[in-house]
């Protein structure tokens, strides 16, 4: 785990490789108000806390048998002792299906607590911040894998940005932070700001380094 977690690090860094062209790029921005009902972060006393949101960046295999993607939550606690409170502790993580923008929808796949579908092989590193409250997910969404489903079953709900990624909390069970899952280059996808453009680049920068080492076994 930590070779491959060094790996990453330097690919962000660096912005080091390029994705191939047969690849299907997809992206996420996560936040409180795509919940259904919107969350409203708040703290076991009722007080306010920091809205917490994210991205993702994914790359669907031009075999289209893997999505692997990386994913930077900000104000969840990652470890239950980046704050005090243990409303914002971070419970589960998913990718639901099939649902429009604002619908709600089953698990396809889990990738933190349960149900948990990375086991074929298990791809997920979680790297909590070490300064501030949040983190970073990376993971691999393997063929074989998915809960009660498959990525094949799935595949036309997340080129048709039928799909979600969602994280839970102790506040929320059902969700606290979440984003749909959009194509990149297809026809509904939005025109990026050029902060999304950059933390794109550093996805794809990451993805790509990990992917080369572990098709080199290099893990």
């Amino acid at each position: 785990m930590p070779r491959v977690y060094a790996a990453l690090m330097v690919a962000m860094g660096c912005l080091c490789g390029t994705v191939a062209s047969a690849e299907t790029i997809l992206f996420a921005n996560l936040t409180n108000a795509q919940e259904n009902p919107p969350a409203v972060p708040m703290t076991t006393t009722g007080d306010p806390r920091p809205a917490s949101g994210g991205t993702a960046m994914f790359i669907l295999n031009d075999a289209m048998t893997s999505l692997s993607f990386a994913v930077t939550i900000n104000n969840i606690d990652f470890t239950g002792t980046q704050t005090s409170d243990p409303n914002d502790n971070l419970t589960l993580a998913h990718i639901h299906a099939p649902a429009p923008p604002g619908q709600n929808a089953a698990v396809v796949w889990g990738f933190i607590g349960m149900p948990f579908n990375d086991t074929n092989p298990t791809d997920t590193v979680i790297v909590p911040f070490t300064t501030g409250v949040g983190g970073m997910v990376m993971t691999k969404w393997d063929a074989p894998e998915g809960n009660n489903t498959t990525l094949a079953a799935q595949l036309a709900n997340i080129l048709a940005n039928r799909s979600y990624i969602n994280f839970h909390t102790v506040q929320f069970p059902g969700g606290e932070v979440r984003g749909q899952i959009l194509v990149q280059d297809g026809p509904t996808a939005p025109v990026p700001e050029p902060s999304t453009m950059l933390m794109v680049g550093f996805g794809s920068a990451a993805l790509v380094r990990y992917a080369r080492r572990r098709r080199k076994g290099d893990v």
